[in-house]
C-alpha cells in the first residue's frame, strides 16, 4: 500500500512537471556520459519563472552551478544556487528582491520505473537518456526563499513598505472592532496560563 502511494505520489509530480514549459533548456543528455564528473551552468530569468507559472516569483537573475558525479546506474547531483529573485512584499504586495544562495543535492538512481526513494533520491526507468533539471531547480529556488518577504527597514528603522499601503493597514487596525467570540477564546486562553 505504502509503495503504491509512493508510486502515485512520485507519478503525480511528474505530471506536475510536466505542466511546466522550460522547452528542454534544462535537460542534461546523460545517455553515452562515462562514469567521471560533469559541470552544467544555467542562468535563470524572467522566462524561467513565466514558463513555471510560480504565483509568487515574479523575475529573478539566478545562476545555478550542477555538478554531477556520473556513476554506472546513478548520478549524483549537486546544485550551487546564488542570485535575487523578485517577489511580492507580503505587508504592502509590491514587488521587492530578495537574495538568495544555498547547496541543493539530488541523486538520480536507474531503475525499472520512476520511484521516489526520499526528497533528493529520485529512481527514473533505465530507458530515459535524459533528465530535466528544470522543475528541481524552480522548487530548490522557492525553497530558498524566506518564510516571510518584507520590504526592510531604512537606516532609520522605517519600513520601506508603500507608504500608502502602510496607511491604510494602519487605518484598518486602528478601527477593527474584534469579533466577540475570540473573546470568550481568549478569555479560556488567559485562564489556562
Amino acid at each position: 500500500m505504502v509503495i503504491t502511494k509512493l508510486i502515485f505520489t512520485f507519478a503525480t509530480f511528474l505530471r506536475e512537471v510536466e505542466k511546466l514549459n522550460f522547452a528542454g533548456q534544462y535537460e542534461v543528455l546523460f545517455t553515452g556520459l562515462k562514469p567521471g564528473e560533469y559541470f552544467f551552468d544555467f542562468q535563470i530569468g524572467r522566462t524561467f519563472f513565466e514558463n513555471s507559472e510560480s504565483d509568487g516569483i515574479k523575475d529573478g537573475e539566478v545562476r545555478v552551478r550542477v555538478r554531477m558525479d556520473r556513476e554506472e546506474r546513478m548520478m549524483d547531483l549537486h546544485f550551487h544556487i546564488e542570485g535575487k529573485v523578485n517577489v511580492p512584499c507580503d505587508r504592502c504586495n509590491e514587488p521587492m528582491d530578495i537574495e538568495i544562495a544555498g547547496e541543493e543535492r539530488l541523486i538520480i538512481k536507474l531503475g525499472d520505473r520512476y520511484f521516489e526513494e526520499s526528497e533528493d533520491v529520485q529512481i527514473i526507468p533505465e530507458t530515459d537518456n535524459k533528465i530535466d533539471l528544470g522543475p528541481f531547480i524552480y522548487e530548490y529556488i522557492y525553497l530558498l526563499l524566506p518564510a516571510r518577504r518584507v520590504h526592510p527597514d531604512d537606516e532609520s528603522g522605517n519600513s520601506t513598505c508603500n507608504p500608502e499601503v502602510l496607511r491604510r493597514l494602519k487605518e484598518l487596525s486602528e478601527n477593527h472592532v474584534p469579533d466577540p467570540r475570540w473573546e470568550v477564546l481568549n478569555k479560556l486562553k488567559n485562564h489556562q496560563s
